[in-house]
């Protein structure tokens, strides 16, 4: 052990700071509509979209990301994305997995979880993993530690106030049964020093000692994993400090601005114009120190009023990705922070007539891969000629779970994690690092 800790850290790797953002599109994105347009289709395929010239050769966009579209070469844009559980919640995008995998063990982890099991540490001023997700993802609690334990479930922070997001009439139940009393305490109480802290922690050390010899729940190891968490977010204030936009520079926040000057419909369960800032949030969060940030846009859910509502959603998906790509470029740690853009399946080719939306369509969906030392400036995969079905080159999402593991300095063949039966688990089961980006 000596050795290889020596020889790890002889590459660097166990200083690595790579880091990702998720960004779940929450609904389903529809492919026809964002990255796979389809101009030359029957009208009540194509819709009502034009698409765009790009800084890609042959990838057109949507006319609504023209931002996109100028840095398209920055990104890789898979239109071949299959192997959909059809879910509605995050969290195939969150582990590969399907949720009744493993079940009977708890269940697979999210891929921000096993980062905290892998490569976290208490003395951390920031948690490895952070969940920014709301609406539909949060109340069904996609982003979950599974067989990890509490230990390693992320931190969420209550977003509510900064991006309201209201719940559809079914989920309120779910959100009622979570509790009230989410508010999170991010920096240190003025009268708390850090010197009392210390010695609270002391004795509650004393106090659990007996507790946590005979606790085998996991429980137990996790309040105190989380007590010396806590102990280093407060004590450092790093977490806190990316949370106030008002540090922020005026020219850096002009970037995120989306005027709301659309007079589209706006679904109720919708994102403002100011959900722009949830990437310079992940941006912030990823300089403080966070592994692992995960956000959502709601709603993709279009199975009635496709067009207008997209016309409000995808300006705000172009202005607050690009963004975050030009800031975290700007700063030097694009190479370092890997940005995944998906849903959890695409959306029918033909639109209904009745509703002018696009209903649940498991077979192919859009992804988009920009950052990380990858080779980008490309396209990967392709549909036929109304994106019902993959013509070439299929991409699953234990592929891109492989290729973002493989970003972060853990090999996805190799590496395990224990389950609560002692038993090693692989990562992703069959997934291949994405050849095209290497």
């Amino acid at each position: 052990m000596p050795a290889l800790l020596r020889a790890e850290a002889a590459t660097g790797r166990g200083a690595s700071r790579k880091s990702v953002i998720q960004v779940h599109l929450d609904g389903g994105p529809p492919q026809l509509d964002t990255i796979d347009l389809k101009p030359l289709a029957p009208s009540e395929i194509r819709g009502e979209f034009q698409p765009i010239e790009t800084t890609v050769p042959e990838l057109r966009l949507c006319e609504f990301m023209p931002r996109l579209a100028r840095l398209a070469d920055r990104g890789t844009w898979i239109r071949s994305l299959v192997g959909s559980a059809g879910a509605h919640d995050a969290f195939q995008c969150q582990s590969g997995f399907a949720a009744k995998d493993l079940q009977s063990l708890g269940g697979r982890p999210a891929l921000g979880s096993v980062v905290s099991k892998l490569q976290g540490s208490t003395a951390d001023a920031t948690p490895p993993f952070v969940d920014l997700m709301q609406g539909r993802p949060l109340v069904r609690n996609s982003a979950r530690p599974g067989f990890l334990g509490p230990a390693h479930q992320p931190f969420r922070p209550d977003l509510s106030q900064v991006f309201p997001r209201e719940l559809e009439a079914g989920m309120k139940g779910e959100l009622a049964r979570l509790g009230s009393e989410r508010q999170i305490s991010l920096t240190l109480h003025a009268e708390l020093t850090t010197e009392r802290l210390n010695d609270r922690r002391g004795l509650l050390d004393a106090l659990d000692g007996l507790r946590r010899e005979i606790d085998g729940t996991g429980m137990m190891s996790a309040m105190d994993r989380f007590t010396e968490q806590a102990a280093s977010i407060l004590t450092s204030g790093e977490l806190a400090r990316a949370l106030d936009f008002s540090r922020e520079d005026p020219r850096t926040l002009d970037r995120y601005f989306l005027a709301d000057t659309t007079a589209e419909l706006r679904n109720t369960t919708s994102e403002s114009p100011g959900a722009t800032r949830k990437f310079l949030l992940a941006r912030r969060l990823i300089e403080a120190g966070v592994r692992c940030v995960s956000l959502s846009l709601s709603d993709f859910d279009t199975h009635s009023n496709n067009f207008p509502r997209l016309r409000n959603l995808l300006p705000i998906l172009d202005v607050g990705l690009a963004g975050l790509l030009q800031d975290l470029e700007e700063r030097g740690l694009l190479k370092d922070t890997l940005i995944v853009v998906w849903g959890e399946f695409g959306r029918t080719p033909r639109i209904d007539p009745k509703t002018g939306g696009r209903h649940h369509w498991p077979q192919v969906g859009p992804a988009i891969l920009m950052g990380g030392d990858f080779r980008h400036g490309q396209m990967i995969g392709a549909t036929d000629s109304t994106a019902s079905v993959v013509r070439e080159r299929p991409v699953s999402y234990q592929d891109v779970f492989a290729t973002v593991y493989s970003h972060l300095g853990i090999d996805p063949q190799q590496a395990t994690v224990t389950d609560p039966q002692g038993r090693p688990q692989h990562l992703i089961a069959g997934g291949q690092v994405l050849r095209e980006l290497l």
